[in-house]
Order: C-alpha cells, then structure tokens, then sequence
C-alpha cells in the first residue's frame, strides 16, 4: 500500500521595514513645528501692531493736549 503523502504549505505575511512608520512621524513632527513657528510669527506681528496702534494714541493724546493748550491760551 502506497500511503498519501502530505505537503505543508506556509504562507507568511509581509513585512514591513518600519520606513513608512519612521517617515510618517518626521512628516507629522514638521506638520507640528510649521504650525508652532507659523503661530509665533503671527503673535510677533500683532505684538507690533499693538505697539503701533499704542503709540499712535499716544500721539493722538498729545496733540489733544497741546490744542487744549493752544486755545486756552488765546482765550487769555
């Protein structure tokens, strides 16, 4: 008697080296440090056009200043 003879057969998954894994957290982190310096950038411009706006009203108050004093003096 012949007995049947038996095969085996494995298949095995694929792998992965990881590349995509290690490329896909660099691109987040650039994502992440774009939007932090994008920010900083944004906050440095208004923090200048507050000062602008500031000293633009302090002028304005001392030119209001000085015509209050300027028609209080030709009421004399």
């Amino acid at each position: 008697m012949v007995e049947p003879t038996r095969t085996t057969t494995v298949v095995e998954g694929r792998r992965s080296s990881g590349a995509g894994l290690i490329i896909a957290l660099a691109v987040l982190i650039a994502v992440i440090a774009g939007i932090y310096f994008y920010s900083q950038a944004s906050n440095s411009e208004t923090r200048k056009d507050n000062a602008v706006e500031n000293a633009a009203n302090s002028v304005s108050k001392a030119a209001d200043k000085a015509g209050d004093a300027a028609q209080d003096a030709t009421k004399q």
